[in-house]
């Protein structure tokens, strides 16, 4: 097929495709039922990706590198096919944690290697480094960032932009950000990072929930200077069409392992403090960020027994025994950090001197929370009302920062 028509075809599809579930919407055959479909489609979400009248311009005649993972669709077909087949000069793919076929548990660190259903070369940010080196972008032009994020500061997602904007202002690359929704984007809350807790599970001065898409966050970085040496990023910013902050978005692709579903990416930004703790978030279970437990709390009503599992959970805290805990699947899940789940563990819990314990990071709770004083706050036995007043001003002035970096209302 000539690659005009080919191209004709695909900006076609994707103009009728239902990027909720990735299903193709047929319109029915009563002429009045049509007119109204056709209506809907013209106000119905497409993502940056989508935008192929928009991203092909910039990436004629040029070298070009992807950093995605496996929510990087066009409908059902993944963003790298959707490109070779359009004649795109593509040099290799760029792998974040979990890789690029998101299949890497939790923290494990990821090989360079080849995927073999296109045969590019697969450069790993998370293994022996997470910036891109100057080596490893020599032979591109642009590098295309498209990946699901959920919205929350410690989601190592947005690290990993950071350092491809930083790697990329450094060596004179463009970065094209294909954006998509934020599932928490219609709030911002939970403590701000300060500088002396930057981490690679937080690596900016926002809040835990920042409420900006990927493609805002990254204009948001460039022009508050973040990136070394206060260096600009040369950014192009694809964005989505009929998508504002606040609506309900429902990720249809599990953006990581642990989070398979729209639940535990809900409870999210509030369990992601037990990760520095000794409670369990079901890692090594079906139903991780679902479900909290430690096996000395055998008071509580749900047990669960966390074990390894290949590409999701590799030694699990606590594997093979079993937790007492609570069970999330179905609570109710409000618009905010929900803190009652950590204070009533914390209370729960027999052997408080230990509670904040990591065995892999002593200083992990720190990290994710971006300051040593929630740990304090929680010990010294303070409410969740009293907690977040002393986010309040950090919080108010990060919104007026913010809005001057929104592009959806």
């Amino acid at each position: 097929m000539p690659r005009t028509i080919l191209l004709f075809f695909l900006l076609f599809i994707c103009a009728r495709c239902n990027s909720k579930t990735n299903t193709p919407v047929a319109l029915p055959a009563n002429k009045a039922d049509s007119v109204e479909q056709i209506k809907t489609l013209e106000r119905e979400l497409k993502l940056g990706a989508e935008q192929l009248s928009v991203l092909l311009p910039l990436l004629k005649n040029k070298s070009v590198a992807l950093l995605v993972n496996h929510t990087a669709t066009i409908g059902s077909t993944h963003l790298v096919d959707t490109l070779m087949s359009l004649g795109v000069d593509i040099k290799k793919i760029l792998g974040p944690e979990h890789g690029f076929r998101g299949n890497a548990a939790d923290g494990e660190l990821v090989a360079h290697g080849k995927d073999t259903k296109t045969g590019l070369p697969v450069i790993s940010l998370y293994g022996k480094n997470k910036k891109p080196t100057q080596e490893q972008l020599a032979d591109v032009d642009i590098v295309i960032f498209d990946i699901q994020d959920v919205g929350t500061r410690f989601y190592t997602y947005i690290s990993t932009l950071h350092y491809l904007m930083e790697a990329c202002a450094e060596n004179g690359k463009r970065v094209v950000v294909l954006d998509r929704p934020n599932p928490h984007g219609g709030y911002v809350d939970g403590p701000m990072l300060q500088p002396e807790f930057k981490s690679f599970v937080g690596m900016h001065p926002i809040p835990v929930v920042h409420g900006l898409t990927v493609g805002e966050l990254a204009n948001m970085i460039n022009g508050e200077g973040w990136l070394a040496g206060g260096k600009k990023c040369d950014l192009d910013v694809v964005t989505m069409k009929h998508w504002k902050h606040g609506d309900q978005y429902d990720v249809p692709i599990a953006p990581s392992p642990n989070l398979p579903n729209d639940q535990a990416i809900k409870l999210y930004p509030s369990l992601c403090f037990f990760e520095g703790t000794v409670i369990s978030v079901g890692r090594g279970t079906e139903m991780p960020f679902q479900v909290i437990g430690n096996p000395l709390l055998k008071g509580m009503p749900f047990t669960f027994t966390p074990v390894t599992i290949k590409g999701v959970a590799n030694q699990p805290l606590h594997e093979n025994k079993l937790c007492y805990g609570l069970d999330l699947r179905n609570a109710t899940v409000e618009n905010k950090i929900d803190l009652s789940y950590l204070i009533n563990m914390y209370n729960a819990y027999p052997d408080k001197d230990n509670f904040f314990t990591n065995p892999f990071d002593k200083n992990y709770i720190n990290k994710l929370a971006g300051n040593a004083l929630l740990q304090q706050q929680i010990r010294d036995g303070l409410s969740e009302d009293e907690i977040r007043k002393t986010w309040q001003k950090d919080l108010e002035a990060f919104e007026v920062k913010r809005k001057r970096y929104l592009l959806y209302p």
